[in-house]
């Protein structure tokens, strides 16, 4: 559905050298620090900013390809775009329409009605977490077939980005053609929803995984200096340097389980995949 195959972004500051793809049927998660180039990516994947080398197929299509009917089929949040503060809800729905050919207006008003948001409002007025709902719910009220999401659920509590979890869940159980590219900073959203995961650092992706080989068979290891060297090393992807002695990064849990019961061994999470990757050192 989305296909990134070294797509470089040159800035004075920064590099982009991003390889991703979104499979059909697939929630594809890209993960990183603020400033990583996940922003970047997402907006090159869109054909927003000119890339310097390397190709974007979207749908089928080369970006260059990919005109304003095409478009249609794409659902987007970005954190930095949305429409004029000065609309209401109410506003909105000549635009939607006027904008996609399948703007579904029963299901907008049932989902904005259903998140408390109020029709007639500005939407200056409304809090971060008012404008977070109202741009998923646009995404989501047109069918499209990908949807390009990028950090979504910032701002809602707990209840509200369960809520919006389960519309992108309902999403891809509609058509198991469907797609979705997310990123969040909160990990456990990711955890529960997303396929694969793709880490992002410095510009660079340096890490692909099935979310659920993640979280089976990454494990973090925690060991004295001592035991570090007693071990064998060769499923240790990273190790970091902590108070008692080395967490350890290790995608062979059960090797480790099963020949060496005396130490400490942690299931992986994603926040702790993302450290240990970022601040660990290879042995």
């Amino acid at each position: 559905m989305l296909k990134m195959n070294h797509v470089n972004k040159n800035y004075s500051k920064f590099h982009l050298d991003c390889t991703l793809q979104v499979k059909p049927g697939y929630i594809t998660g890209l993960i990183g620090q603020n400033g990583s180039g996940k922003t970047t990516s997402f907006k090159a994947s869109l054909g927003l900013i000119p890339i310097d080398s390397g190709s974007i197929s979207i749908l089928g299509k080369n970006i260059d390809d990919f005109f304003a009917k095409d478009r249609e089929q794409l659902g987007v949040v970005l954190s930095d775009s949305g429409f004029s503060n000065y609309l209401s809800i109410y506003d909105l729905i000549p635009i939607l329409s006027n904008l996609y050919s399948r703007f579904d207006k029963d299901f907008f008003l049932t989902e904005c009605s259903h998140f408390s948001l109020p029709l007639k409002k500005k939407i200056k007025d409304f809090s971060t977490g008012m404008k977070a709902k109202l741009k998923v719910i646009i995404a989501l009220s047109h069918h499209a077939s990908l949807l390009i999401l990028d950090e979504p659920t910032a701002g809602l509590d707990v209840i509200a980005r369960d809520e919006i979890l389960n519309l992108l869940r309902v999403f891809m159980e509609e058509n198991e053609e469907n797609g979705i590219l997310i990123s969040s900073h909160i990990s456990s959203d990711l955890e529960g929803l997303c396929d694969d995961l793709y880490m992002i650092h410095e510009g660079n992706i340096i890490f692909h995984e099935d979310t659920d080989k993640l979280l089976s068979e990454y494990a973090v290891l925690k060991v004295s200096k001592e035991k570090l060297h007693q071990i064998d090393q060769q499923y240790i992807l990273k190790i970091q340097k902590e108070a008692f002695g080395y967490c350890c990064l290790t995608n062979e849990k059960q090797y480790y389980l099963d020949n060496y019961p005396d130490i400490i061994i942690e299931n992986g999470t994603i926040d702790e995949l993302m450290m240990i990757m970022i601040r660990g050192e290879e042995l």
